[in-house]
């Protein structure tokens, strides 16, 4: 058998390469999925603005507990864009290309918006600290807020003359349950007494006014919010130091997962940059002013 000629073998060979091009061209090809990880790795177009993957399509929910507290809000109506969080939460949907009219707010409890399970919201923004063990159940943004916890007493009280955390061990303390305040003062008070542990904030500071408790712990904010409109014989005591040096922050809390996470971290930290949470900072919660450190 003789060999083909030349040119019929180039004609072959390129015949041959034209069909495996075909082949690769219509075989199936891995899905490229705009579903974030927590480390916040994502496609560029997933954050085409307001053209996320939200719950209700053109619409950001946003949810936070009822009642929404001063000065984190303003008259317990979140809609209202007044208050930090709710300035911040606006801030944010904007970022993300929802303007105030697409964002809709939902009530969810405190405790129920980091607990394991799949939320029915974007995002939560509720005063929820970032930590490692409710990075188990939900995913976070970047901070949006540098807190510290705050101690207030009645004025007049022994409590109200402690200067050390030493001073606070035999006093009957009061936190909101599943709070980093309560945490605080399991971890760090670590008192003779159990703390009392109350579902809302308002339980913590009714038992305060009936001397249920001799203290109760909140974030420095609340905390002067609370001695000057609701509780105005309280005293702020002082203010803890952030553990291990590394500050307590909040964060809006997403499902665990959630396609949104690296977004809505890209957009708190562009406020962070431009200085738009600075001024929102400033401008609600300019009384949260230093208070002694408890050592």
């Amino acid at each position: 058998m003789h060999p083909a000629p030349r040119a019929l073998r180039r004609a072959v060979v390129a015949v041959t390469v034209a069909l495996l091009a075909t082949a690769v061209g219509c075989a199936p090809q891995p899905e490229e999925s705009a579903k974030a990880s927590p480390s916040g790795s994502t496609a560029s177009t997933a954050c085409a603005p307001g053209k996320l993957a939200t719950r209700t399509s053109g619409k950001l929910t946003v949810a936070t507990d009822e009642p929404a507290y001063e000065p984190w809000f303003k008259d317990d109506k979140p809609a209202n864009g007044q208050g930090y969080e709710s300035a911040v939460a606006y801030a944010v949907a904007q970022r993300l290309g929802y303007d105030k009219s697409a964002v809709v707010w939902q009530s969810v409890p405190f405790n129920k918006a980091f607990a394991p399970g799949e939320k029915t919201f974007d995002f939560d923004i509720n005063q929820v600290s970032i930590s490692d063990e409710r990075k188990k159940a939900v995913d976070f943004s970047s901070g949006y807020y540098d807190v510290r916890q705050a101690v207030i007493a009645l004025k007049g009280t022994k409590a109200a003359r402690a200067k050390s955390i030493a001073d606070l061990k035999g006093l009957k303390l009061g936190a909101q349950v599943g709070t980093t305040s309560l945490d605080y003062i399991d971890d760090v008070v670590r008192p003779t007494h159990q703390a009392a542990v109350y579902a809302k904030n308002d339980q913590a500071k009714s038992a305060l006014k009936n001397g249920q408790v001799d203290a109760i712990v909140t974030d420095l904010p609340t905390a002067f919010y609370i001695t000057a409109a609701e509780v105005t014989d309280g005293t702020i005591v002082g203010q803890f130091e952030n553990r291990a040096g590394t500050p307590e922050q909040f964060g809006l809390v997403l499902d665990k997962g959630s396609a949104l996470t690296s977004c809505v971290t890209s957009a708190v930290d562009a406020l962070r940059k431009d200085g738009t949470l600075a001024r929102l900072e400033q401008q609600w919660l300019s009384d949260a002013v230093d208070a002694p450190v408890l050592k």
